[in-house]
């Protein structure tokens, strides 16, 4: 069984930038599809960015596309997420997660295993 553990979140002024961090025990890391989520209070939990077992392919959500880079270490067993030009609407806490899936998946519901989260605050 993989465990997945975040870091790297804090508060950070608007136009900064962040790399959070995911790493797995356990279980290769490898066998899974990763994504990451984040929940802003009072809204549901939304699909963020994720990447492919290999590394291959990434996605994003329009509202994070070329300012958020996703990518991941198999060796390390580790995902990153490096997020830049960070707004105060980026504010929320990320969670890291994996799935087994044959693509990656966008809805939270596909998802096997998550972290427990990390808070990012975006001041303006």
């Amino acid at each position: 069984q993989v465990q997945l553990v975040e870091s790297g979140g804090g508060l950070v002024q608007a136009g900064g930038s962040l790399r959070l961090s995911c790493a797995a025990s356990g279980r290769t890391s490898s066998s899974y599809v990763m994504g990451w989520f984040r929940q802003a209070p009072g809204k549901e939990r939304e699909f963020v960015a994720g990447i492919s077992r290999s590394g291959g392919s990434t996605y994003y959500a329009d509202s994070v596309k070329g300012r958020f880079t996703i990518s991941r270490d198999n060796a390390k067993n580790t995902v990153y997420l490096q997020m830049s030009s960070l707004k105060p609407e980026d504010t929320a806490v990320y969670y890291c997660a994996a799935c087994r899936t044959v693509v990656v998946a966008k809805n939270p519901a596909a998802y096997d295993l998550w972290g427990q989260g990390t808070q990012v605050t975006v001041s303006s």
